[in-house]
């Protein structure tokens, strides 16, 4: 399987309908890949909250559209990082948008961990309640975003539902970059499983970002990583590798903890 993650360069200087179409191109480039993995708040910045309000959109807003051609164009599936999505009671979420090959809407997930200590997104966006995963002919995706990386209860629930690769769109500071990298490798170790992990270039807000994107194995091997400007990082990784991990080291199969089955 091929997965092709988009670390794209969040300039604050370009109009988000031109970001819009210059990343949909991107994403055509990707044609050869069964994947495609864009970060997080791509159109207006994870960091630049006072934006969050005047750049929402409905679900099936114009980043919808955009971003379904695109997937169609390409023959790929594409998780196109998150949007500022506004519901109809006017609530604002972190929401990311998977799509099929045909450009059909495969699944939406609102993020459920929101950062800020009090402010910024904690206090400006709601917060999901329902883990997400996502079966694909070679895979199932288990579905996260950003500060989610930092709850391994929110993995642990998507490896119970099946989640074989774990995809997480970002827009990660560089001055926790460190943070990143390890917790992406342990994720990916305790969930045997692989991780996906797509960040941000350039700065949002005055912050930074950390780019970096990485992809692990089930092991914690790190398969590839990017640098620090923007690039796409292509892999190609065997998703059978799970299910031979986890019979190699039956690691899962000791939980106590949280299970509902009896201990041995």
């Amino acid at each position: 399987m091929r997965a092709s993650l988009i670390q794209i360069a969040v300039d604050e200087d370009e109009p988000v309908d031109a970001r819009r179409r210059r990343v949909a191109a991107l994403v055509r480039e990707q044609s050869g890949s069964d994947l495609v993995v864009l970060p997080e708040l791509w159109t207006t910045g994870a960091f630049a909250f006072e934006r969050f309000a005047d750049h929402a959109e409905p679900l099936q807003g114009p980043t919808y559209e955009v971003m379904a051609k695109a997937a169609s164009e390409a023959g790929v599936w594409l998780h196109a990082g998150s949007i500022p999505e506004r519901d109809g009671q006017g609530t604002l979420y972190n929401t990311s948008l998977v799509f099929s090959p045909d450009g059909d809407l495969a699944a939406a997930y609102r993020k459920i961990h929101r950062f800020g200590f009090d402010k910024g997104e904690a206090v400006l966006m709601g917060a999901g309640d329902t883990p997400v995963t996502l079966a694909l002919p070679d895979t199932t995706l288990g579905l996260a975003t950003c500060y989610d990386l930092r709850f391994p209860e929110l993995f642990r629930a998507l490896v119970d539902a099946g989640a074989q690769t774990l995809v997480v769109p970002a827009g990660w500071p560089e001055r926790r970059r460190a943070h990143w990298t390890l917790l992406a490798r342990a994720r990916a170790v305790e969930d045997q499983a692989f991780v996906l992990a797509c960040g941000t270039a350039g700065t949002h807000a005055g912050v930074p970002q950390a780019g970096h994107s990485i992809v692990v194995d089930p092991w914690g091997e790190v398969l590839a990583e990017a640098g620090h400007d923007e690039e796409v990082l292509t892999v190609d990784f065997d998703p059978g590798r799970v299910a031979t991990t986890r019979e190699q080291f039956p690691a899962l199969k000791d939980r106590v903890l949280g299970l509902d089955r009896p201990r041995r």
